[in-house]
């Protein structure tokens, strides 16, 4: 008798082991990724990478960088040129802005992520940290029919279609009010960008360069989504004195109702990492525009990634 009782007591035991590891062994769910992740409020994701600004040599750093850096971003530097007028995606952009549709607030971590992270979305990061694909262009490139204070059709003049149509309504919008936009540097490819970028480091060093100018690949004017803006007569054109001209006092206020914001705002370089630009706008759609701007804050913040910080 005693000697059968060890076959069920030997059966419950095993069944008791197996039960064990297979409560504390089942795998755990994987967070999928590909691009660079952003956090955004409810997401864990990683920080974007921006890419940068070259300058160009008709231009002054500010034009010739065009987003958020000292100079601006679509023609080499000036040797006279101060890092402030390169503006436009300092030094390294990568990620991409919030699309249209949807904010990151209240998108589902898979829409909102996938605006940020595809180089082809309106919404797409490009920053210090979130980067575009080696030698990425759009496909949808088209010259807004907007005045510029070149008269030549070169690459510096293109936008993609979206944007290049929301270009045209401001400046219809502006010129209603009595406000004369120009376009100074719009699209710039990763090679302009190289050669400004070099051009800087040689004349200012790579460090300082890289404080006002983006590196290639990391530049918000390679997205073909951000332009650097002045008046029509091409006075203070990506240069610090464009601050508190009526055109620019008109873009902070008016630019959101047409999907662009000031990607580059004053006090926030910490955020962005780069200067203050009031002369780089950057398309993201009316609906991202308006709660970026209503909200006061930043691309960066809008999709809650880590501060650029420099």
């Amino acid at each position: 008798m005693r000697k059968n009782l060890w076959i069920p007591l030997l059966f419950l035991a095993v069944i008791a082991v197996g039960w064990g590891i297979g409560k504390y062994t089942s795998p755990a769910r994987s967070i999928g990724g590909g691009a660079a992740s952003v956090n955004q409020p409810g997401l864990n994701g990683a920080a974007a990478q921006p890419p940068g600004e070259s300058p160009s040599p008709s231009a002054s750093p500010a034009d010739t960088q065009g987003s958020g850096g000292t100079q601006p971003a679509s023609e080499s530097p000036s040797p006279s040129a101060s890092p402030a007028a390169q503006g436009g995606g300092g030094t390294q952009p990568a990620g991409e802005s919030p699309a249209p549709s949807a904010s990151p607030a209240t998108q589902g971590g898979g829409e909102a992520q996938l605006a940020a992270t595809e180089p082809d979305s309106i919404g797409v990061m490009v920053n210090k940290q979130y980067g575009l694909p080696d030698n990425y262009k759009p496909a949808d490139l088209v010259y807004p029919n907007v005045p510029f204070i070149f008269k030549e059709k070169i690459e510096k003049r293109m936008m993609r279609k979206e944007a290049a149509h929301a270009l045209e309504e401001m400046f219809a919008g502006a010129k209603r009010d009595g406000v004369y936009l120009a376009g100074v540097s719009a699209y710039r490819s990763e090679k302009t960008q190289q050669g400004l970028f070099n051009a800087y480091a040689e004349r200012d060093g790579e460090d300082k360069a890289r404080t006002y100018s983006a590196v290639p690949g990391y530049s918000e004017h390679q997205t073909g989504l951000a332009i650097d803006l002045s008046g029509k007569d091409g006075t203070c054109a990506a240069e610090s004195c464009f601050a508190g001209t009526k055109e620019a006092d008109w873009l902070a206020r008016h630019a959101p109702e047409y999907g662009y914001i000031i990607r580059y705002p004053e006090g926030k370089e910490a955020s962005t990492g780069y200067m203050y630009e009031p002369w780089h706008v950057r398309y993201v759609g009316k609906e991202a525009a308006r709660s970026i701007a209503e909200r006061g804050i930043t691309l960066e913040e809008y999709y809650n990634v880590v501060p650029v910080s420099k």
